[in-house]
């Protein structure tokens, strides 16, 4: 099975010799890019299975490359984990907001970043993609089809366009309808236990699905002291 390629975009010289180094040691092909342009050319060309990416780059800076590629039709899929000093929690929201699919603050552990990495590939099938990804099986109610194996989403025959995380979260509460989850409970389904952070960014990604389903918005219901609950 081939090894899943990393694209770390990464100023710090020696913050990136030594990811390259601790990410090669677990079986993962590395490139390394110093500056946005660089990345986002390498992200372009490659096309990688998953971007490490640093926010204060030179240049264009971490957020400006996340938009681009979220906004390119080649690279909208690529999941993003960003990687910064920056830990408020206005930039958590601003990088989920525009489709990155973690968010790890420096100084971190090794250990908790290629767990995170490990997370955002398994959520995305790869490389474990196969029959597997089949067993959940397809959601179709009020016009809304989530299909995991091939992590399509559709509402009326529209093809819907969503990140892993965004994905995810909408088929846990596709799941669940007319039950109340809580927005812990709503992390803990979609990231794990581990994964902390605050309300806040899952009022974003639920916003980010409203926008993105239009008209089908309000098929995620919002529980006002509670959470959210798809429509019944």
């Amino acid at each position: 099975m081939p090894s899943c390629r990393l694209l770390v975009i990464e100023d710090e010289e020696d913050i990136l010799e030594l990811l390259t180094y601790n990410l090669k040691r677990e079986g993962y092909e590395v490139q390394g890019a110093a500056s946005g342009e660089d990345g986002l050319e390498k992200a372009r060309r490659k096309r990688p299975d998953l971007i490490l990416l640093d926010l204060m780059l030179p240049g264009l800076d971490g957020l400006a490359v996340c938009r681009a590629l979220k906004s390119g039709p080649d690279t909208r899929d690529i999941p993003i984990i960003m990687v910064s000093a920056k830990g408020e929690e206005a930039d958590v929201v601003v990088g989920l907001e525009l489709g990155a699919d973690d968010y790890v603050t420096k100084p971190f552990s090794p250990r908790l970043l290629l767990a995170r990495i490990r997370a955002v590939l398994r959520r995305r099938g790869r490389p474990q993609e196969g029959v597997g990804a089949e067993i959940k099986g397809v959601i179709s109610r009020h016009g809304l089809t989530l299909h995991p194996g091939r992590r399509e989403a559709a509402l009326n025959g529209q093809p819907v366009a969503l990140t892993v995380t965004e994905f995810d979260l909408l088929y846990y509460l596709a799941g669940r309808p007319g039950w109340v989850s809580t927005r812990q409970q709503i992390i803990d389904a979609v990231r794990g236990p581990e994964y902390t952070v605050t309300d806040r960014t899952v009022d974003v990604q639920i916003a980010g699905l409203r926008r993105k389903l239009g008209a089908g918005g309000e098929l995620i219901e919002t529980v006002r002291g509670v959470g959210y609950r798809f429509k019944e």
